[in-house]
Parts: structure tokens; sequence; C-alpha cells
């Protein structure tokens, strides 16, 4: 089976993300956005997308969006703060959108908002969750390393 482009661009980006069924479909170092279909694989015992789907997906887009505009510099989460508002069942489809409220020279803030679509309602959206990222920046990155931010190279939208 082939994949899509936004899932085999999943997959080069972020392979925990990919193992979920995550899609990443904007990148830019101003706006990360992506989707996610909740699977079985997703959620926790009471059949709702686990807490830790939704962090995930934000230390994710944030870390890659960071990344970038840092100028491809390295990046390491300092903190991470999420607000769940309401559940996902199985078969929901997730939006997520990522963007920086703050770049400086050694630390960025970023603000991730997590939706669900309900089909039964004309594909109204509903907010799921909210997190804010802190990371470092401005790392250097190991000479082994070098090639890292190759892959968001080849899909960052400017």
């Amino acid at each position: 089976m082939a994949l899509s482009s936004s899932n085999s661009k999943t997959a080069e980006l972020d392979a925990p993300l990919h193992a979920l069924g995550f899609e990443i479909e904007e990148v830019s170092p101003s706006r990360m956005t992506g989707r996610l279909v909740v699977t079985p694989i997703c959620v926790q015992p009471f059949k709702v997308l686990h807490g830790g789907v939704s962090a995930l997906i934000a230390e994710g887009l944030a870390s890659m969006g960071a990344h970038m505009a840092s100028g491809y510099n390295r990046v390491a989460g300092m903190q991470l703060s999420i607000s769940h508002f309401r559940s996902a069942a199985v078969g929901d489809t997730i939006l997520a959108r990522a963007v920086p409220v703050h770049i400086g020279r050694s630390t960025q803030v970023w603000e991730v908002k997590l939706w669900k679509t309900d089909t039964s309602k004309q594909g109204e959206e509903f907010q799921i969750a909210e997190a804010r990222v802190t990371l470092l920046c401005n790392l250097p990155v190991p000479d082994e390393l070098k090639t890292v931010g190759e892959s968001l190279r080849k899909y960052c939208r400017l």
C-alpha cells in the first residue's frame, strides 16, 4: 500500500506521530498543522483520545516549528502545559495548529490548539485542547546530527 504524500511526509519528519496515524500538512517556521483520525491505538481505556497523544502532537509540532524558526539550530522542550476541554472518540478527526507566541534568542513559546470536526453537524469544529510549549533554542547541533533539519527544509513553506 502506497503512503499518501502527507503520510510519507510525517513518516520522514516525526516517527512517533506517524506511528499513531498523524498526518503533517503545513510546515513552516510560523505555522505547523496536521490531522489525526482517532483510532483504537490512540485512545485510553474509556475509548476517548488519550491525553498523552494530544501532548505528543503539541510537542512534536512546536518542536519542528521552533527548529525551523531558530535557523535549524537544535531545540529542546523545557515545559509543556496542556488543557483538555472536550473528548474525542474513535472515528473523530482531530485538527492541530501550532503557532509561535514568542521567538527569542534563547527561548521560544508555541501555542498549539486541537479541534475535532463533527461530521453530523456539517463539519463544525469544537476545540478539544490547547497547549503551550516552551523550548530552549539556538543550541549547537552536534556534528553527527547536522543533517537533521534536511527533511524539514524539503517540506518548509516560507
